[in-house]
């Protein structure tokens, strides 16, 4: 990988010297030294299994490149396509190829080649091949790279992989986790300022990972929500008392009269909505390059187009719902100009011009024209140039004033136009 001879022998001396003991009987019984290995809970631990797996993420693009593997290609008609081979989180691993045993055999290989330059081995009892669609032979093919076969839909980093969008047992881990922690606090005598700060900082935010990208049915979140209530009203064991304040009260702000605990409905769309943001803000990420291929871009690549469909859109369509909320509550900052539109879009102090001054919008030669169109460079340090299909009457001339008053202080920059 380029590494110096200086650098690799820093970097065995601290793999080579770790030294460890063994409590016995509740006293360390000396130290013994590691062949190989670091100690636990070492900063350079994390940097050489990102090294270590970067040797396998080399192989899986090399064999691509050869033709020995697919990989997954999304794409949108005859749009370019981006072909995604395998993604890594930690040590967790999706590998991405076709359902043919040439294909899994050059996996299997690669995999042993992995585990010869690395030292590192593949749990394969852990390990399974699960398949999209209807296949055969899938017995023969998991034989092949020796894993078991699994099927969708399944669960991958905590989330569910291959569930019908909508579907309500999707949340039924969620809802198990609960009652878990729930059944932890039984039999204990607890304040209801501690149920609140125990429901703030648990309950709330067991189901948080999953409602930032999935859509919650309404069903799930009047069962999820009706724990925290019997919870806070009837304590851990959950009796059933009187709930003397509505709930739409309690989850209410504090200078209001309420607790400050969070709707689960309006938590999962802010959560989605923030989707919009970051598909606006990132730059050349994977997930982006995904979506952009798969669906198309709009508005100069600050959104996709409308996911239509009936098959593998449920959660990007979800999420485009909130689009139109979010885009209210976003505002350009404009630097080359060439993706903001000069009247429609809100970059001047977060004021959309068109809005603000509808008869000049009405009298505006190219109502869809950018910030760069409208700006004339030829003029010393440059100044707008405004265009308008006729001249101005004596009284529209106090309007025209009004909107270079606005203008005054912006101009077009060198760096690339954002959202914030």
């Amino acid at each position: 990988m380029g590494f110096g001879a200086k650098w690799m022998g820093w970097v065995w001396s601290c793999i080579s010297t770790a030294k460890f003991s063994v409590l016995v009987n509740g006293v360390p019984a000396g130290f013994f030294p590691s062949s190989k290995g670091l100690r636990q809970g070492d900063p350079l631990s994390p940097y050489l299994f990102i090294m270590g797996m970067e040797v396998l993420s080399v192989l899986i693009k090399r064999a691509v490149e050869g033709g020995f593997m697919s990989g997954c290609s999304i794409r949108q008609n005859r749009g370019q396509a981006v072909n995604i081979s395998h993604l890594l989180f930690a040590d967790d691993t999706i590998v991405f190829c076709e359902a043919k045993k040439d294909q899994l055999s050059h996996l299997s290989w690669i995999l042993f080649w992995f585990e010869a330059a690395s030292g590192l081995k593949i749990n394969l009892d852990k390990s399974e091949i699960i398949p999209v669609g209807e296949m055969e032979d899938l017995d023969e093919l998991a034989a092949e790279l020796g894993c078991r076969v699994g099927q969708l839909p399944t669960t991958y980093l905590g989330l569910p992989l291959g569930v019908p969008n909508k579907a309500v047992f999707a949340w039924d881990g969620v809802e198990e986790r609960m009652r878990r922690r729930l059944a932890l606090w039984k039999r204990q005598y607890i304040s209801k300022g501690g149920r609140t700060t125990l429901i703030k900082s648990t309950m709330a935010s067991i189901p948080l990972y999953q409602l930032s990208l999935f859509h919650m049915p309404k069903s799930v979140a009047k069962k999820l929500e009706k724990l925290q209530r019997d919870f806070l009203w009837g304590g851990g064991n959950m009796e059933k008392k009187i709930h003397l304040v509505k709930w739409e009260v309690v989850c209410g702000d504090k200078d209001k009269g309420g607790l400050g605990l969070r709707k689960l409905v309006l938590l999962n769309k802010v959560l989605l909505g923030k989707w919009i943001w970051r598909f606006a803000c990132a730059k050349d990420v994977l997930w982006k390059k995904m979506l952009k291929a798969k669906y198309g871009k709009e508005d100069f690549g600050w959104s996709t187009k409308k996911a239509n469909g009936a098959f593998g859109v449920g959660v990007w369509k979800e999420i485009l719902k909130e689009s139109a909320w979010c885009w209210d509550n976003i505002s350009f900052k404009v630097g080359k100009g060439t993706k903001v539109r000069f009247w429609t879009d809100p970059c001047c102090a977060s004021l959309v011009l068109a809005q603000n001054f509808p008869h000049l919008f009405g009298m505006a030669a190219f109502k869809n024209a950018t910030v760069e169109e409208m700006w004339d460079q030829n003029f010393g340090h440059g100044e707008w140039d405004l265009r308008f299909l006729r001249d101005f009457n004596d009284w529209e001339l106090a309007l025209v004033s009004n909107l270079l008053n606005v203008l005054r202080g912006y101009r077009v920059g060198v760096e690339e136009d954002s959202v914030f």
